[in-house]
């Protein structure tokens, strides 16, 4: 068991959580920024029936390292850790922001030089969605966190505001590059205050990080996600490219199991989810990713073809779900401070996220902006319900020196249902475009390259029943992506009606109230483990 070297005094959770809200907002504002500018980014690389691995690579770069860095910040301190994640997300950034301008290579390698770098961005982002959750709580007891993450959530709201804006004003005034360089100085502010700020007990081990287990964590789930990102599109389900991956899959992820049994310290203890509110709470992560990712990056697109809106108003049409979101998430958070209870939040949470998701099937050509900007705010409202709640859920069901792994598990199923969302919903829309009239125009033509049926003047300049039939085709493949978002939503609030209202402590030195006598018995004594 790891033990801290020297305890250091609590810090000023205010200046710390300033620096913490930074960083989360790098992770999201960047995601958010990308959804908007990447129409113009395809366009000028063509590849656009790649353009969901742009996104597809940052949520699996993610999803790959959040376990990672929370077993890494229980066994050797979250401060460098966290900051060594900062620099890795910065270093992407600036890579991004650098792909197809000659410096690694041309436009022709454009596309894939920014995918690349996309991954390399979310191994760092990885690192700051777990740490900002690990770190508050090792600060504040689960009591008093709720209104804590209450915060973070709202902020991580504001970053989605921020970023369709900020992403659409850059896209509409500036080179879209500048939607990866703008992390950059936002990071130096972020780097200077945790630094400076945050003093966090430093951690000894006698263990080795569990290297192998990585490995073949990263392969199964790799795997996983090719396969619903090809299958049914580039390759057969039956192809052997598709059977291949999905064999190699099953072998990792069964490896993966085995060699978690014996590892000492193991990225992802199998003994969590023997706790029914972390398991449960763990599938409910894993099913609103899907939805978050999903309406995040299929809304401006619906925006700026459908409803005419250039990127930057594609943004600001975003406000409705963000404003849900944001309101709802202070409000649950100093809620469940006050109460202790929480149980509740998810399953209304769940309701309204299927509702939303329904409303949002029914978008078609004669969609008002009013009645979209309605639908948003029901999904918006579910979204908050869920977002914070979930992850002090699975903190509260586990000791604090398993803090940081289940953390990152929390972040990682979230992660996973990202990247599993925006591959099957590209596929979705992909496919369902394809099957429409107007596939063969969507599909590349028009002189275009492959980007020629994302070219959004090319799009606005069309008249008449050409222009009918392909913004058609384009809200009919946006709302079934939407229909289909509801067989996974729906499953939240059925699985949050199985969630055991356990008691939030009030102390970080406490076990769970649902653990076993003999650790309830060594907490009483002063035992408890400190992490």
């Amino acid at each position: 068991m790891s033990q801290p070297a020297q305890v250091a005094a609590r810090p000023n959770v205010r200046v710390v959580l300033f620096g913490l809200m930074i960083a989360m907002m790098l992770a999201m504002l960047d995601n958010m920024i990308v959804s908007t500018a990447l129409p113009r980014i395809v366009f000028e690389f063509g590849g656009a029936d790649h353009f969901t691995w742009v996104v597809t690579a940052y949520v699996l770069g993610t999803t790959v390292s959040t376990p990672i860095w929370g077993k890494l910040g229980d066994l050797y301190g979250r401060k460098t850790v966290f900051l060594t994640a900062v620099v890795v997300f910065l270093i992407g950034s600036a890579l991004c922001g650098m792909s197809g301008s000659g410096f690694f290579g041309g436009v022709d390698t454009g596309m894939i030089e920014l995918i690349a770098f996309r991954a390399v961005q979310g191994l760092g982002a990885g690192g700051l969605m777990v740490g900002v959750m690990a770190i508050i709580g090792d600060l504040v007891p689960p009591r008093e966190r709720g209104r804590y993450q209450g915060m973070i959530a709202g902020i991580m709201a504001i970053a989605m505001v921020a970023g369709p804006l900020v992403g659409g004003f850059i896209t509409d005034n500036l080179s879209w590059r500048w939607a990866f360089y703008v992390n950059l100085p936002l990071g130096g502010v972020a780097l200077l205050v945790l630094a400076t700020t945050m003093h966090l007990p430093k951690y000894r081990t006698e263990h080795k990080i569990d290297w192998l287990g990585a490995a073949l964590l990263s392969v199964g789930i790799t795997a996983i996600v090719l396969v619903t990102t090809w299958g049914g599109n580039q390759y057969d389900w039956a192809s052997p490219q598709i059977l291949g991956l999905a064999a190699l899959a099953l072998v990792a992820l069964v490896a993966f199991g085995l060699v978690e049994r014996r590892a000492p310290e193991p990225i992802l203890p199998l003994g969590l989810f023997a706790n029914r509110n972390f398991a449960l709470i763990s599938v409910i992560g894993f099913l609103l990713g899907f939805a978050m990712f999903g309406a995040m990056n299929f809304l401006p697109l619906y925006q700026q073809t459908v409803q005419g809106a250039s990127a930057t108003n594609s943004g600001l049409l975003l406000l409705p779900l963000m404003f849900g979101m944001l309101v709802v998430s202070l409000v649950v958070g100093r809620a469940i401070t006050k109460t202790g209870r929480y149980r509740a939040f998810p399953i209304v949470g769940g309701v309204a996220m299927t509702l939303g998701m329904y409303l949002l099937s029914r978008l078609d050509l004669g969609t008002s902006k009013i009645e979209s900007s309605a639908y948003m705010i029901v999904l918006g409202v579910g979204m908050g319900f869920l977002m914070q709640t979930s992850m002090l859920i699975a903190q509260n069901s586990v000791e604090q020196k398993d803090l940081g792994a289940a953390s990152g598990a929390a972040t990682f199923f979230r992660s996973i249902g990202g990247s599993f969302g925006v591959s099957l919903f590209g596929a979705i829309f992909a496919n369902r475009l394809a099957d429409s009239a107007a596939g063969p125009a969507l599909a590349g033509g028009g002189g275009g390259g492959e980007g020629g049926g994302m070219d959004l003047e090319k799009l606005k300049k069309l008249t008449g029943p050409a222009r009918e039939i392909v913004l058609g085709a384009l809200s009919d493949a946006i709302s079934h992506v939407f229909f289909w978002a509801v067989f996974f939503t729906v499953a939240v609030p059925v699985l949050a009606w199985f969630i055991k209202e356990v008691p939030l402590r009030s102390s970080n030195d406490a076990p769970p109230a649902d653990a076993t006598p003999e650790d309830q018995a060594e907490a009483a004594l002063g035992k408890a483990p400190v992490a």
